[in-house]
């Protein structure tokens, strides 16, 4: 079925609703958007289009992407249902509960959420079988991984059709066997970054030396070696004589940083506001942003 053409629903029009919604349609699939903005959706077409042309793609694919303010029209007649909107557990289960009684029985219901337990979201809902985790990476048409997350009562044959679909318009699906919050990739990631906000915190070293050190050292690496095929480079038993040094003094806390939770209250948030763990003029901002944009797409192109 992965071969067919089928009809692809998006909920959200957003930074990654347009994204996916683009995969999809540069697949060949046709696509309906739904959003309750209509800024959003008037743009829709045209923020595709302009990915398509900055990658070198024909832009024509958003041709096949319709936008949509009424939801029963977006996913009455979908296959697979993708809902693309804020990380807000209700929200999202509000959505889930249209789409249950709204699309069709044999839908595949797919959540885009990047740390919510998909059983949290599905919890009480009719169909439970059918609902999946799709967690995609942003910019979903540049970042080829999608973590596929079952819940103990998705069927095993909804995570095969999705990850065959996604396979089929050049995705890296990987199967993530255990609904966890955060998954594989953002525990992974968010582990590195409590590290490093703890180093800052504890004056090991500053922000900017952080992110040097590991964009000039291992960072250079994880394209092409992962942590245990790393660790099997070096040897498990150096590994493990490195854990027995380095382990007791990583941080442990359970809660977000104390440093962290300044910054926030200080309305140090970032390149938003001009400063967070760095400062940030308005034109270092753009320029990192767009030295990872064309970091992103010359990878695809060796891919």
């Amino acid at each position: 079925m992965s071969n067919q053409k089928q009809n692809i629903a998006v909920i959200g029009a957003g930074l990654m609703g347009h994204g996916i919604a683009q995969v999809f349609a540069a697949g060949g699939h046709e696509v309906r958007v739904y959003d309750a903005h209509h800024e959003a959706l008037d743009t829709l077409r045209a923020r595709i289009a302009k990915n398509l042309r900055t990658l070198g793609l024909p832009d024509d694919a958003q041709l096949r992407v319709t936008g949509t303010a009424d939801i029963e029209e977006a996913v009455s007649t979908a296959d697979v249902v993708i809902e693309a909107a804020p990380e807000r557990l209700d929200l999202k289960r509000s959505i889930f509960a249209n789409l249950v009684r709204l699309a069709p029985r044999n839908a595949i219901l797919a959540s885009n959420t990047s740390v919510i337990p998909i059983t949290d979201i599905a919890e009480g809902l009719a169909t439970g079988e059918r609902i999946v985790g799709t967690h995609w990476w942003n910019p979903p048409f540049l970042v080829p991984l999608v973590e596929v997350v079952g819940t103990a009562q998705t069927d095993i044959p909804v995570i095969t059709r999705m990850i065959e679909l996604l396979s089929s318009v050049g995705k890296t699906p990987v199967h993530v066997k255990k609904d966890v919050a955060g998954f594989v990739g953002n525990r992974l990631q968010h582990a590195l970054w409590r590290e490093a906000i703890a180093i800052v915190a504890e004056g090991i070293a500053d922000a900017e030396t952080v992110d040097t050190v590991v964009k000039a050292s291992f960072g250079r690496r994880l394209a092409v070696l992962g942590p245990l095929e790393n660790a099997d480079l070096v040897g498990t038993d150096l590994t493990l004589d490195i854990h027995n040094v380095v382990l007791q003094h990583l941080n442990r806390d359970a809660e977000p940083s104390p440093y962290l939770e300044d910054l926030v209250r200080g309305g140090r948030l970032g390149m938003k506001s001009g400063e967070g763990f760095r400062s940030w003029t308005e034109q270092e901002a753009t320029e990192l942003r767009e030295r990872v944009a064309k970091y992103l797409r010359d990878f695809k192109s060796v891919d």
